[in-house]
């Protein structure tokens, strides 16, 4: 038995649009993710409900695939075609952009290169470096942590295992 086809239109009841709007938004969610696996395609997707609520979906990251988006449209001819050098070129240009920005921030980091920055620069860059010295910190003491349980787990064992041997070793002699 086929399915009865709805008419499209606004749904008057807001409890009845809220649902349907849950149902078809995981619907085309579900369908862009089938795309991306199915068709190895980049899908972005970004829906803002009626209260002004964000659900976004990307098969890879999305400040990519937006970048790939704005890239694509600035290199657009007049015929409505993008030139294939163009695009491949303005590509290059940011890629080797973002490698230059990464580059200098490696730089900074290194403490290299610091004559041009302010003191708030500075100060950002210093907090940076904290807070990534805490989060070194931190997982130095969980494998620690984690060592000396599993130490302390053998040393366990081990008494265990002596015991075993010193008993089998009074029963032979007993």
């Amino acid at each position: 038995m086929a399915r009865e086809k709805i008419e499209i239109k606004r749904r008057a009841n807001a409890s009845a649009r809220q649902v349907t709007f849950s149902k078809r938004r995981r619907g085309l969610f579900k369908k862009a993710q089938e795309l991306s696996i199915l068709c190895e395609a980049d899908v972005a997707l970004v829906v803002f409900s009626s209260t002004g609520k964000l659900y976004d979906y990307s098969s890879s990251s999305m400040k990519v695939i937006l970048d790939q988006y704005i890239l694509y449209h600035s290199t657009i001819q007049n015929d409505g075609q993008p030139t294939t050098l163009e695009f491949k070129s303005k590509n290059l240009k940011r890629i080797k952009q973002q490698f230059e920005d990464t580059s200098q921030n490696l730089r900074k980091m290194h403490g290299k290169e610091l004559e041009g920055l302010s003191l708030k620069d500075l100060q950002q860059l210093e907090e940076q470096l904290e807070m990534g010295l805490t989060s070194i910190r931190s997982q130095k003491v969980e494998h620690r942590i984690k060592e000396i349980k599993e130490l302390q787990q053998k040393g366990i064992q081990m008494i265990e295992e002596n015991t075993k041997l010193r008993g089998q070793l009074n029963e032979g002699y007993g």
